[in-house]
């Protein structure tokens, strides 16, 4: 029944309908004119069917209007769901973001770390080799010292 209406609606929109009522008009004139009917008549009747016309399509029409405002009050709620969604998704990336930031963080204490260990490690080797050496020097000292006795 809305399609009827929203067609109708439509039509009485349209060039075709401009035409035809234009047409009825002119031809009711050019008969009362012509004496096929009587004016009083015809205007009585004319005057009925323009005010019957007016009725029924501005019914129609506020009914296409309350469905189409049913419509857009449905794509507001969509619109408003869809906005709270993207509020939403916009926290988990904000929740992402410092995420990734704690991880960068965490990726840079470990590299410091591991620099500050590798340091450690380095310095412990040289050590160990100066003591080597150290131990080397004074053995060969000791084989010396034996060897003059």
């Amino acid at each position: 029944m809305h399609r009827l209406f929203e067609r109708l609606t439509v039509w009485i929109g349209s060039i075709t309908s401009l035409a035809l009522h234009t047409l009825v008009f002119g031809s009711s004139f050019v008969a009362a004119y012509l004496g096929y009917v009587e004016w009083d008549t015809m205007l009585l009747v004319l005057t009925t069917l323009v005010s019957l016309e007016a009725i029924y399509l501005s019914i129609f029409i506020q009914m296409t209007v309350n469905r189409h405002q049913k419509e857009l009050e449905e794509v507001s709620e969509d619109v408003e769901d869809i906005q709270e969604d993207i509020e939403e998704i916009s926290e988990d990336v904000e929740d992402l973001g410092s995420d990734v930031e704690e991880i960068q963080e965490d990726i840079e204490e470990l590299t410091v770390d591991e620099t500050a260990e590798e340091e450690r490690k380095q310095k412990q080797l040289v050590s160990l080799e100066q003591l080597t050496s150290d131990i080397k020097r004074i053995l060969n000292d000791l084989e010396t010292l034996k060897g003059q006795k």
